[in-house]
């Protein structure tokens, strides 16, 4: 990998939250942690040089769509697609932007090492489609290790939040591989981390999706504050509906349960 980005002149970008993952045998362990990919497309984002490209097609993926915004990367890119004939399409273009289902076959799977810069905006949209379950069967994604720890993060804890409401909600989220910041190049000032989520058949509580985001980010915003106070506005009556939902008015958004975020949000939408 390190010849490939010699030969075609592709030094990573900080403004494209690059970090290229050079050693294939990694690239093949990740991976594999996204299961039997034979009879899946992949969707990858930001494949860069291509090492898990490399990594996903070589463990037998049925075809692989990489969106890449670095218009540098393509000709390696299309190296890898000539060696593996009608297997991988590579677009040019930003993945906020792409409509990937244009391009895809159900099943279908994510896994990518993601760019630092939109791999929370882009795991938030995979997480809160209008309808459930979504056009992916599981994602696999890296994260910086502080990201990761947050999608995973139990009741209780300070990683709790925003991200592991919504991640949790609808899926089962686990860390499956860690990553030192030498395995990249260049080297980023932290670890990083793969998170492997399996959608489940259907929410764990039943929300409103639009409502209860609005919910969780009125009460993680200010996260030192108690729950009626960080959700003041929200709707009129606050504190009957924290309790029909459950919740102390003395709790702090941190505490609370994602069974009781669902509720608050089904109070609240009845509310209105």
């Amino acid at each position: 990998m390190r010849q490939v980005i010699e030969t075609h002149g592709i030094a990573a970008k900080k403004a494209l939250g690059q970090n290229f993952l050079l050693d294939l045998n990694l690239t093949a362990k990740i991976a594999r942690q996204a299961g039997d990919l034979s009879a899946c497309d992949v969707l990858e984002v930001g494949p860069g040089p291509g090492g898990l490209t490399r990594g996903l097609l070589a463990e037998g993926a049925r075809r692989v769509l990489a969106i890449e915004k670095d218009p540098r990367c393509i000709p390696a890119l299309e190296e890898i697609a000539a060696a593996y004939p009608g297997r991988l399409q590579v677009i040019l273009g930003d993945a906020l932007e792409v409509d990937p289902l244009v391009h895809l076959t159900p099943p279908i799977r994510v896994a990518a090492n993601l760019p630092y810069n939109v791999g929370t905006e882009l795991l938030i949209r995979w997480l809160t489609p209008p309808a459930w379950p979504p056009f992916w069967d599981s994602l696999t994604l890296m994260f910086q290790r502080e990201v990761a720890e947050r999608i995973v993060a139990q009741p209780g804890g300070k990683a709790y939040g925003r991200l592991a409401l919504l991640a949790q909600w609808r899926c089962e989220a686990r860390i499956v591989l860690n990553l030192p910041p030498e395995a990249f190049s260049p080297p980023p000032k932290v670890s990083s981390a793969v998170v492997h989520l399996t959608a489940l058949p259907a929410p764990r509580y039943p929300a409103d999706p639009k409502v209860l985001e609005q919910v969780i980010a009125m009460a993680f915003n200010q996260r030192r504050k108690m729950m009626r106070a960080a959700c003041k506005g929200l709707v009129p009556d606050l504190e009957d509906h924290l309790i029909a939902a459950g919740i102390k008015p003395t709790d702090r958004a941190e505490t609370v349960a994602l069974e009781q975020f669902c509720a608050l949000a089904r109070s609240v939408k009845a509310a209105r």
